[in-house]
């Protein structure tokens, strides 16, 4: 444990949460405001609390990082994200619970462990700089959402109402 951060170099993994948030064709981008990946852009979330469902943490984290009321569409992937130190001590290690979501109301912004949040079209995502694992949870919540709505689209036009 580091005094700059609790979490550094931990006992145990942490489990975190994190949510692709889709606006039309834009996805949501926050900030991060805290280690690890200070100052750099991923996807919203941050850890589960004790008695807290990884579905309920989602929601709580995208509550107070972005203000925001989303519905929660399914699960992306489970993620393992280890960070180690110069000398290969484990520095940060979080089993990260990934969901994607479709933006309902409200204003994005900024709160908490975030410095910014920005609405980005998904086409643009390469110019924010994000972890290869990031950019491939969001591609792959993008891929999940098309066949969801997909789906919902084709379910909708089969039923015959009398």
């Amino acid at each position: 444990m580091t005094d700059s951060n609790p979490r550094a170099y931990p006992e145990r993994p942490y489990v975190g949460v994190g949510v692709v948030v889709f606006r039309n064709d834009e996805v949501l981008l926050a900030k991060r405001n805290k280690e690890p990946r200070k100052d750099g852009w991923s996807i919203p979330g941050g850890a589960q609390e004790l008695g807290e469902t990884v579905e309920d943490a989602a929601y709580r984290e995208i509550s107070e990082e972005t203000g925001l009321e989303v519905k929660l569409l399914g699960l992306v992937k489970v993620v393992n994200s280890i960070n180690r130190d110069g000398n290969d001590r484990v520095l940060f290690h979080y089993t990260l619970v990934d969901f994607f979501a479709e933006y309902v109301c409200g204003e994005a912004v900024a709160a908490d462990d975030v410095s910014d949040v920005k609405w980005v079209p998904i086409s643009d995502l390469e110019n924010f700089n994000l972890k290869k694992m990031t950019y491939d949870v969001i591609k792959l919540a993008a891929a999940k959402r098309k066949k969801l709505l997909t789906v919902s689209e084709n379910f909708s036009e089969k039923r015959i109402y009398k």
